[in-house]
């Protein structure tokens, strides 16, 4: 019998560690994702491009496909690299945070240039040239663009992830973290997109075919509800990545030895925060943010020519 009760007190400690290891991932997961918001924000606002135009029975089949790239490039590819860059290089995770911090500010910068200008935005999608081609066709460069624009933000995501995890804490908890992240953010990201594309048909579905009045009438909301839902997201998007991607930048040059930018913002911030003391943590937050957003606003800004001088040269190069 007292075998039987030691036998079961192992398993219960046993079932706590497994527990606060649990609690531990999704802790670590969850900041790690906050700190990724822009990436994400904007990997659900520009993928619903690749499905405009086509029949509504090819929209979902078109995102699942992505999405199931997506999840391959996190899981099998990113996830591997982001291991074996924080154990046998971790020196060089602050440069490449610093270069994804600096995309995020040139593409924030260049999509309020472009809304200011009123001309079209290519700042993140190679989207490929509308000729006639097949549906077929059609469809599978449109995927292909697609898959390279999130490659290129999962990258993003997941080296912002294995920065914000614990690296004392062991490659076995940064890849249980990391896949946390890859899993979380790829269902959260697609299964919005899928909720994006096909809200207007549900509205319109609703709308004609609504059995009572209040369902016509929502119908009829969903409908004329998703522009300027679409148009929040971009804004909302836009402003995350220049917030997000001032911040990966300071932090980083802050990590590497060079503490202007961050000493700088975070005495402001306490300053502001000094000033209403009663909301003091929401205030610290925006002044921070608001900061962070600036300074990504000046950074992409200086970069947007840099990069348009360079495409143009190329352009020109290939006539």
């Amino acid at each position: 019998m007292s075998g039987l009760l030691a036998l079961l007190d192992d398993v219960a400690a046993i079932a706590k560690v497994a527990s606060a290891s649990v609690d531990d991932i999704i802790g670590q997961a969850s900041r790690a994702g906050m700190k990724a918001a822009g990436a994400v924000i904007d990997d659900a606002a520009v993928t619903p491009k690749y499905v405009h135009g086509f029949p509504a029975a090819r929209e979902l089949p078109i995102v699942w496909k992505i999405a199931r790239a997506s999840a391959f490039n996190k899981l099998v590819i990113l996830l591997p690299a982001a291991l074996l860059l924080g154990q046998f290089a971790p020196w060089l995770i602050p440069p490449l945070l610093i270069l994804g911090g600096g995309y995020l500010c040139y593409e924030g910068a260049e999509k309020i240039w472009h809304a200011l200008t009123h001309e079209e935005n290519h700042a993140a999608i190679d989207m490929p040239e509308v000729q006639p081609l097949s549906a077929a066709k059609l469809e599978e460069q449109r995927v292909r663009g697609a898959i390279k624009t999130d490659f290129i933000l999962s990258a993003e995501i997941m080296t912002i992830a294995l920065a914000a995890t614990d690296a004392e804490a062991g490659w076995v908890m940064q890849a249980a973290v990391l896949f946390v992240i890859a899993i979380a953010i790829t269902v959260a990201v697609y299964g919005s997109v899928a909720l994006i594309v096909k809200a207007d048909d549900v509205g319109l579905a609703l709308a004609s075919n609504g059995r009572t009045s209040f369902g016509r009438a929502l119908g009829r909301g969903i409908v004329k509800g998703v522009p300027p839902f679409m148009t929040v997201l971009t804004v909302v998007g836009t402003a995350a990545m220049l917030w997000v991607g001032g911040n990966i930048i300071v932090h980083a040059l802050h990590e590497m030895g060079f503490d202007l930018f961050y000493d700088a913002i975070k005495g402001a911030a306490a300053y502001v925060a000094g000033l209403v003391a009663a909301a003091e943590g929401l205030m610290r937050w925006l002044a921070t943010a608001t900061l962070d957003g600036i300074l990504g606003l000046i950074l992409g800004s200086l970069i947007v020519p840099v990069l348009g001088f360079f495409r143009g040269g190329k352009a020109k190069g290939a006539h």
